[in-house]
């Protein structure tokens, strides 16, 4: 087997994978190879997260997040149009409770018309209803970009059309980046069964992407925490409560949405996640513990003062994650007639998230680059909806280096 390659891709999420097939696309006659540590594309962030298209709404305007969520967005549906992917444009409601959320909501929807949206509408308690019927707001923007898709789906499908580009493209499953060298011109890639050599390396390594930065020389001022999200099912007679999408107004000082309640694109419904630090960057149980995880995590100092802006929000968080009454209650706010038997304890995620020394969550997509590779560091949500845009950056990127 040859293993020098045009180019290789670290990582066999969306981002990944978006990346390969965006790069087969503008270079059809080189070779590219991903390589995925897990058996299956998509393990992680892409195939735990809620399955939401997002709209761009939330996003500071001219930032890469906007950019990349509305041109991603459009390029997303373009290509599950194409290729049958289940995805539906079901819409949401973005809704406040209190009168103090009112303000924080005309900002959210002034924000959303300077992105662009302009089909977005704030609407009445009696208006919200007529979308979703047992809410009881007081006021809520509704939002018909948002949707629901099968990101798993999207994955492979992306992973099918990049190896049918060039018959020497290739994706490798259970083989892990453990070393990263330059010899001369190449950038080497050690793996656990063998060596690869290439011209240019992009790593989309999430949860990883800080460690595998370092592994490559590059010096960070920053470090990727997990934080995990729990999601619960509504059941029974709770699912004919939820027609949609319906989340909180959330505190825009944080990178996090708020617990929500999401259509699928099976047609089951969604509550969640909430946002706990996570002692296992790929654990997802409630009580998964990785001595090494949680020793790297807590010597970064920028940890430390995140907890100490936002300890009383974290152990909150903290409770809820093992009180399904607590988790019951924040649904509540959102649908107050759902029920303790309307619900059961479903999947979790866990969510990579760039911190810098300070203590401050980078809240926008982070790139770097070396001589002969580039890191995607830092791609929080929307980067699954973004990703195909976000693929766009890079090749752009990559481009101006080969």
């Amino acid at each position: 087997m040859n293993n020098n390659y045009d180019f290789i891709v670290v990582g066999g999420g969306i981002i990944g994978m978006a990346t390969a097939y965006k790069l087969a696309k503008k270079n059809s006659d080189k070779s590219i190879l991903v390589l995925e540590k897990e058996s299956e594309l998509a393990s992680h962030q892409t195939g735990n997260n809620s399955g939401v298209i997002h709209s761009g709404i939330y996003y500071t305007p001219g930032s890469l997040k906007a950019r990349n969520c509305i041109n991603g967005r459009k390029q997303l549906i373009e290509f599950a149009k194409e290729y049958n992917i289940n995805y539906e444009l079901c819409g949401k409601l973005i809704a406040a409770f209190e009168e103090e959320e009112l303000e924080t909501l005309k900002k959210i929807y002034n924000n959303g018309l300077q992105n662009g949206l302009n089909d977005i509408r704030i609407l009445d308690q009696k208006e919200s209803k007529e979308y979703e019927p047992f809410i009881e707001c007081i006021s809520s923007i509704y939002v018909p970009y948002a949707g629901i898709i099968d990101y798993r789906q999207v994955v492979e499908t992306l992973s099918q059309e990049f190896q049918k580009i060039n018959s020497k493209n290739r994706v490798l499953k259970d083989i892990k980046v453990t070393t990263v060298k330059d010899e001369l011109e190449k950038k080497v890639i050690i793996t656990s069964k063998e060596s690869f050599t290439t011209n240019y390396a992009i790593f989309a390594a999430g949860l990883y992407a800080d460690e595998m930065a370092k592994k490559d020389g590059v010096d960070l001022d920053m470090q990727i925490v997990g934080f995990r999200g729990d999601y619960y099912n509504v059941i029974n007679e709770g699912k004919n409560r939820v027609k949609g999408l319906i989340y909180p107004v959330p505190n825009i000082k944080l990178p996090f949405l708020g617990v929500h309640l999401t259509k699928m694109h099976d047609g089951s419904i969604e509550a969640g996640p909430n946002a706990v630090f996570s002692f296992k960057k790929e654990g997802y149980s409630r009580v998964s513990f990785s001595f090494r995880d949680t020793f790297n995590a807590f010597k970064f100092k920028g940890l430390w003062r995140l907890f100490s802006g936002y300890w009383k929000i974290g152990v909150q968080e903290y409770k809820r994650a093992f009180s399904k009454k607590m988790f019951l209650h924040s649904l509540q706010r959102l649908v107050p007639s759902l029920k303790m038997k309307e619900i059961s304890r479903g999947k979790s995620g866990v969510r990579a998230q760039a911190l810098n020394s300070k203590g401050d969550l980078i809240d926008d997509f982070l790139i770097e680059k070396t001589k002969n590779s580039l890191h995607i560091i830092n791609a929080p949500s929307p980067a699954a909806t973004a990703c195909l845009a976000i693929a766009d950056d890079v090749v752009k990127r990559v481009s101006k280096k080969v």
